[in-house]
């Protein structure tokens, strides 16, 4: 979550005609986050979030977004549910830009997760896989292996200014991983960005997932190897490396819903360093394209980098598990 546009009180009074939501009160913008713009609304009845549509996120796989949100809604996924305007429509356009409601998540997210929380985010996933599988949806991993070529090619030299010979570093890797990334594996809709920020607890005990606009389908087991490098790594001597504590009780609480076959485990370090590679290309364009006006905390690439270099020297699930 993001502010890149700006709001006025005659976009409210729009969003009010359309929308049975009572009277807006308040509205404040949310800093956390990268892609879209957020805002926090207060009606005379309810709390609701307001998001507009930024950057990466094409229009054409807006529906599918909507659609994921409320079927797991519908089957007891702890979600923000999309609203409907009073003509049963989900989308709509705000300053030229294409906008949603959703139903305000009771909780927030945490600073830290302990043990036992990993244990419930790895549950959860996995009751979000289930659930998920029985949906006739479908969208392509817009940011997939095949993607990050591409995305590589579009980041300049001057991110070698983090890192001395980021580049070719990344380039490197890339190479290894994609002549390792499994053909075939379990397959399905994943939230494809379990982030400690997406993941709500309420009264200290995990409550629910948010922002799904980077689900698509892919491997289920590549959720996890995203999970492990975003919530299962700590700072040593300035450096990240694993917590094996928390991954072990992240890929525990997943198998207590969903075991794992022996090709997830035994590709398991390949996707943990693709993923890694993922989020240090991604957070390295954007530290040298976001724009300077925008409200926003610009994530440090320099963190998936430590992540990426910990992961190439492991190669087995027991490393993780």
């Amino acid at each position: 979550m993001a502010v890149y546009t700006k709001i006025s009180q005659g976009d409210l009074n729009f969003i009010e005609k359309k929308f049975k939501i009572g009277k807006i009160l308040s509205f404040s913008g949310i800093k956390k986050g990268i892609e879209n713009t957020n805002y926090l609304i207060r009606t005379n009845n309810k709390k609701i979030i307001l998001t507009i549509f930024e950057k990466r996120v094409q229009k054409k796989d807006l529906p599918f977004f909507m659609d994921l949100m409320f079927s797991l809604s519908r089957k007891k996924i702890k979600c923000p549910e999309p609203i409907k305007n009073k003509k049963g429509k989900y989308l709509f356009q705000i300053k030229n830009k294409t906008a949603c409601l959703v139903s305000f998540l009771e909780g927030r997210d945490k600073n830290q997760l302990t043990n036992k929380d990993c244990f419930q985010v790895g549950k959860n996933a996995a009751l979000l896989h289930i659930a998920a599988k029985k949906l006739r949806l479908y969208r392509k991993n817009s940011l997939s292996v095949n993607s990050w070529g591409p995305l590589l090619n579009r980041i300049d030299k001057r991110i070698n200014k983090l890192s001395g010979n980021l580049i070719n570093i990344m380039k490197n890797d890339l190479y290894d991983i994609k002549k390792k990334w499994p053909k075939s594996m379990p397959n399905g809709i994943i939230h494809g960005d379990l982030f400690i920020d997406n993941i709500f607890f309420y009264k200290k005990k995990y409550y629910g997932f948010i922002d799904f606009y980077f689900s698509a389908n892919d491997f289920l087991a590549y959720e996890l190897a995203t999970c492990v490098n975003a919530l299962c790594f700590k700072k040593r001597n300035k450096i990240y490396v694993l917590d094996k504590n928390k991954s072990v009780q992240l890929l525990r609480g997943y198998q207590s819903v969903r075991k794992l076959s022996l090709k997830e485990k035994s590709n398991f370090n390949t996707l943990c360093r693709g993923s890694a590679l993922r989020y240090l290309l991604t957070r390295s364009y954007d530290y040298l394209n976001t724009p300077k006006k925008a409200l926003i905390k610009i994530k440090d690439p320099k963190e998936y980098l430590d992540k990426l270099n910990f992961h190439r020297k492991l190669n087995s699930f027991k490393d993780y598990n």
